[in-house]
């Protein structure tokens, strides 16, 4: 049996590195590669964060029409994987410049944050706000819709951090944790790069049911991701 073919759209390179890790937990023995569309190294005109996954969808809007499964471009992947951070749902477009911001009238609003806990409300509300980016191209069958809460180094410190740290509670509301992680003492500390998140990469897959038992955007992930492949 072939490799799967999946594609992901992604804030930046840590992103890759924990999504790919869990893909790992969730595909089992199936095997993948994983190719990065955004941000991608060839062609850095979109730039990285969350303003490259908006440009990204809009430049995909500006060619498809439909379904992103018939897309020229994307079709011969086996899954796609669009990524946001939920800390976007705090953003305005004004951090993506005056240019995304003349674009933003015809768009969903941003901020789009709501009450926490729950992270539902927000997660949803921050995909009908990525789905407006990319009209008139609408989410395939083979698309996944990746929002961690508030981030995906909550799901790192889900995997490293023993299960009574301070830093787990109610982890899925709090945008600083990934940044908290990079300022724990020095023996757990985990710098937000890519050679540090590689290094605890196998602890994500490993301890992917820890990671899915606090984080429940996490379980939604691995639903979408087996939901998309039958």
């Amino acid at each position: 049996m072939s490799d799967l073919r999946i594609a992901l759209v992604a804030e930046g390179p840590t992103d890759y590195v924990l999504i790919e890790a869990a893909l790992k937990a969730v595909l089992g023995p199936k095997t993948f590669v994983l190719n990065q569309l955004q941000p991608e190294a060839t062609n850095p005109s979109f730039g990285n964060g969350w303003g490259g996954v908006l440009k990204w969808c809009v430049a995909t809007a500006e060619r498809s029409v439909g379904s992103l499964d018939d897309d020229l471009l994307l079709k011969d992947f086996d899954l796609l994987i669009l990524h946001l951070d939920t800390d976007v749902a705090h953003q305005g477009y004004a951090n993506c410049g005056p240019s995304v911001v003349a674009m933003a009238a015809t768009w969903p609003g941003l901020p789009c944050s709501q009450p926490c806990p729950p992270v539902t409300p927000t997660s949803t509300a921050l995909q009908f706000v990525l789905e407006g980016w990319l009209k008139p191209a609408v989410l395939g069958t083979k698309t996944v819709v990746c929002i961690p809460a508030q981030s995906t180094g909550t799901w790192l410190a889900a995997a490293v951090l023993p299960p009574t740290h301070a830093l787990l509670h109610q982890m899925e509301c709090n945008p600083y944790v990934e940044d908290a992680l990079s300022r724990l003492p020095k023996l757990e500390r985990i710098k937000k790069t890519p050679r540090e998140y590689r290094a605890k990469a196998n602890t994500v897959s490993q301890q992917w049911a820890q990671v899915k038992a606090l984080c429940g955007q996490a379980v939604h992930f691995e639903s979408a991701v087996q939901a998309a492949l039958r």
